[in-house]
């Protein structure tokens, strides 16, 4: 087993790998860029390391400089969380070559999944149907070629990367040239891959995944599906496992694809198939193959009772799955709703600078993964997602219950979230009922403004009670006259300047005793 493991990320996710590794009584290192020298992640571990600058190129994309990192500290193993660097071929091939394991499947297999394109044609030649499109990548005047052929409207979708980025919904034949440009040039900054492809544009479908799990002795297991059809521009937000529109007989058949799939490539590590359902007639189509763990890994860890980087861990160190299908078992339903740092009342638009206070959701069947405290700013380089807060129950009505005692209980002071728009989806009968599909948050979901609450009052004075407590405690000040908080700070989370006795601003008050 290795004894010392570099984390190439940042945030939860390189947060939840290291407590994993502790747990396994193995050392981790971590790496940050300037604005991120205070994270958790970064206090968390072993040791820290200084990478580069803000600028994801600059820093979480810089395999090169993370790789010195590995070597100086004596790494065994490089683990790479999601995004940046998790399905850089040339990352995995470094690190081998380095002699370091890459915690992940072997650089061949991501060459094959990791690339869209590729994993059309390894899907074909598996039997594995996929989604009707072009063979390989496109450029913009093979595009405009080739898009009759396909049918409008139509997909362009970059070869790399994941996250929603690199993809352009095209509706007819005179936006096509300039969509692939757009998609393209996105696709190159965030993956480094320009690549695109063409794809037929399924409405109204859901988007259903499931989880994988090979060994390098030629094992391979499903660990059940994922429900991820509440999407905003391409962008999960909320997963649950198990979905709600899923025939026994359907889910049978695609956990079997999914294994046929990892099996077609020699796929070991983590992986997630992910498949286009048609919920009427339960035809499912491959969309792509994520070479990584996933963001919404915590639903399924949930309703299996597994720790997926406990076994991401125990196969890159060559150790067989020690488990088979037939061992599988599911109990209960999981959801996961991802926290962002946007104002869903102002068409999503980021907010970031300091967060004043957190107060996180307890009790049974609650599980939080996140980095952030009172008093950390968030930087503007990086993805808004704050945290995931994921609830379990023994069913999918007492699950929804849950998840919003827990989000009602989630307090996040100084920036706007989502918490609000997670609220009036769960309360929606259409989620309710599994009525949603991929474009459902697109064209059939409007948020409502929220009427006024005197409870809030009652909240915004007992939250700054204890930060001017806290205060007191730290500096030996002397106790603040608190003045109810407006209702703007009430619903928009910024910062209000609460009156003292001195005339000064209990919340900048508050930033200096933080630091």
């Amino acid at each position: 087993m290795f004894k010392k493991i570099l984390v190439a990320n940042r945030g939860e996710i390189a947060l939840r790998v290291m407590r994993t590794c502790r747990e396994m009584g193995i050392k981790t290192v971590a790496v940050y860029s300037t604005v991120d020298r205070n994270m958790l992640h970064v206090r968390f571990a072993d040791e820290a390391y200084l990478i580069g600058e803000g600028p994801p190129l600059e820093s979480y994309l810089n395999y090169q400089k993370i790789l010195e990192v590995a070597k100086k500290a004596g790494v065994d193993a490089v683990h790479p969380g999601y995004g940046f660097l998790s399905e850089r071929t040339e990352f995995a091939e470094a690190c081998e070559a380095a002699g370091i394991t890459f915690i992940g499947p072997k650089p061949e297999a991501v060459i094959h999944l990791g690339d869209k394109v590729n994993a059309r044609r390894t899907m074909i030649a598996a039997g594995v149907p996929v989604v009707p499109g072009t063979e390989g990548r496109v450029e913009a005047d093979e595009a405009v070629r080739q898009a009759p052929n396909i049918g409008f409207p139509l997909m362009i979708k970059a070869s790399a990367g994941g996250g929603g980025k690199g993809i352009r919904l095209v509706k007819s034949a005179d936006e096509i040239e300039n969509a692939v440009k757009v998609a393209s040039s996105e696709a190159l900054s965030s993956f480094g891959d320009g690549g695109v492809f063409l794809e037929r544009y399924l409405s109204p479908v859901r988007h259903v995944e499931i989880q994988v799990l090979g060994d390098k002795h030629g094992n391979v297991v499903a660990l059940g599906e994922r429900e991820c059809s509440v999407q905003r521009r391409h962008q999960k937000l909320l997963e649950e496992s198990p979905s709600p529109v899923l025939k026994p007989e359907t889910r049978t058949k695609m956990m079997e694809a999914g294994v046929a799939a990892a099996k077609a490539s020699g796929y070991y590590n983590a992986g997630t198939v992910e498949f286009l359902l048609d919920p009427t007639t339960q035809e499912f189509f491959f969309l792509e193959v994520n070479t990584r763990l996933q963001v919404e890994h915590p639903v399924t860890e949930w309703i299996t009772g597994r720790d997926l980087v406990r076994d991401q861990i125990r196969i890159a160190a060559g150790e067989p799955l020690g488990f088979t299908q037939d061992d599988v078992q599911f109990r209960g339903h999981a959801i996961e709703c991802r926290i962002a740092a946007e104002d869903p009342y102002n068409n999503y638009l980021p907010s970031l600078g300091r967060i004043d206070f957190v107060q996180e959701p307890l009790g049974p069947g609650v599980r939080i993964d996140s980095s952030i405290f009172s008093g950390i700013e968030i930087p503007y380089y990086y993805d808004p997602m704050l945290a995931k807060l994921i609830c379990w129950a023994e069913d999918r009505t007492a699950a929804i219950a849950r998840m919003k005692r827990a989000l009602r209980e989630y307090v996040i002071l100084g920036v706007k979230t989502n918490i609000p728009f997670h609220l009036q989806l769960l309360d929606d009968e259409r989620f309710i009922n599994g009525e949603v599909h991929t474009g459902f948050l697109d064209s059939d979901f409007k948020m409502v403004e929220p009427e006024h609450n005197p409870t809030t009052d009652e909240i915004a004075l007992l939250v700054a009670a204890v930060m001017s407590h806290e205060r007191r405690q730290r500096n030996g000040a002397q106790p603040a006259v608190i003045v109810g908080p407006s209702q703007q700070w009430r619903e928009a989370g910024r910062d209000r300047q609460i009156a003292s006795h001195t005339g000064k601003s209990q919340g900048n008050q508050w930033r200096r005793s933080t630091g």
